[in-house]
């Protein structure tokens, strides 16, 4: 409960310092390139708030059905009333199901499938700024720069593009500068870097 309780928390202090950093934008230049290699061959999707599963019981379909994660990281689903979700993957929730529900069954047999996506608020995408939609993403295996952008619909015509910079939470909050520009409008595949669970893109306006 701790850790649900000191994710909006850690959410505010992370965006805080965002916003921070679009004001001194201007400085950008100096700061050294994201990696274009960024993403964890190890990295396993971890369940968030809004997900939904569906939970299979071998042998038991009145005990399988479909339920969604809660706000409060937690599922409700027959002979379970509570049961952390957030921030396990499907393999591990299929195992804490299983002990749930042998006190009940006999040698019950779970699988835990995952229909719809948000994950974790420590590991979305967050584009601030000008970008034409503005919003927070789903983290997905191997993403890049040019898939947050198509999401958001690319840069505005106030956007100072290749001024933009990646707040990193997977680096202590290290930051990195990004050709969104170079990207977007030039089509410069060189500028394209891969992006990390948690990552925040800031897209500052241009002075001129």
């Amino acid at each position: 409960m701790s850790t649900l309780r000191s994710a909006p928390a850690n959410l505010f202090i992370l965006l805080a310092t965002a916003m921070a950093v679009a004001l001194l934008s201007g400085c950008a230049s100096s700061l050294p390139p994201a990696p274009q290699s960024a993403a964890s061959a190890e990295y396993n999707y971890k369940i968030g708030p809004g997900d939904n599963l569906n939970i299979v019981v071998w042998r038991n379909p009145e005990l399988s059905m479909s339920v969604p994660v809660r706000p409060d990281g937690k599922i409700s689903a027959p002979l379970i009333d509570d049961l952390d979700a957030m921030g396990k993957d499907s393999t591990s929730l299929a195992r804490d199901i299983e002990k749930e529900l042998a006190k009940f069954i006999r040698d019950p047999v779970v699988t835990v499938i995952v229909t719809s996506f948000v994950g974790p608020y420590s590991e979305q995408i967050r584009v601030i700024g000008e970008a034409a939609r503005p919003q927070i993403l789903a983290y997905k295996q191997k993403m890049t720069l040019l898939d947050v952008m198509i999401a958001v619909g690319g840069i505005t015509d106030f956007a100072d593009g290749n001024r933009a910079t990646i707040l990193r939470a997977g680096d202590t909050n290290a930051q990195y500068s990004v050709r969104l520009k170079d990207l977007v409008k030039g089509g410069d595949v060189s500028a394209n870097v891969e992006m990390q669970p948690g990552d925040v893109l800031i897209i500052p306006q241009s002075w001129f």
